[in-house]
């Protein structure tokens, strides 16, 4: 695999919101059409713009996305068709690497990334019955 990872430029936003509709809608089926919407908002307005997000690039295509606040991945996305191909563990291990992260949330109701927060070395320290965003999606909170 010839990728590169680098730090997202506002002219990629565009593709990077892509990427998030495209993963959230493979994996959190149980987000209702409204907060869908609600974070398809916020996330290029109140996330991207204030957050280092990393993209995963091959042949001139991103397929992921991350990024690090503090000690905590705060999102990981890889686009659905790239999905088991090794992006998003070559992402994490880049972040891993650079950021110093520690932690992470995931939605408890997408088992798919608490196992592979689990293959990466995490171990569940916790449990909040809302997001942070205050709805009610149950966060595992998960630790190396």
């Amino acid at each position: 695999m010839s990728y590169k990872i680098i730090i997202a430029q506002d002219k990629d936003y565009s593709r990077i919101m892509e990427i998030w509709e495209s993963a959230v809608k493979a994996t959190h089926d149980f987000l209702s059409e409204e907060d869908f919407n609600y974070f398809k908002e916020v996330i290029p307005r109140d996330y991207l713009p204030n957050l280092d997000v990393y993209t995963i690039t091959e042949n001139g295509i991103i397929h992921g996305f991350a990024a690090v606040a503090e000690e905590t991945l705060e999102m990981l996305f890889i686009h659905n068709d790239s999905r088991g191909k090794g992006y998003g563990k070559k992402l994490y291990e880049h972040m891993r690497t650079n950021t110093g992260l520690t932690k992470v949330d995931v939605n408890e109701q997408n088992p798919q990334a608490v196992g592979f927060y689990e293959k990466m070395g995490f171990r569940k320290t916790g449990r909040s019955a809302k997001d942070s965003s205050g709805k009610d999606y149950p966060i595992i909170h998960m630790s190396l």
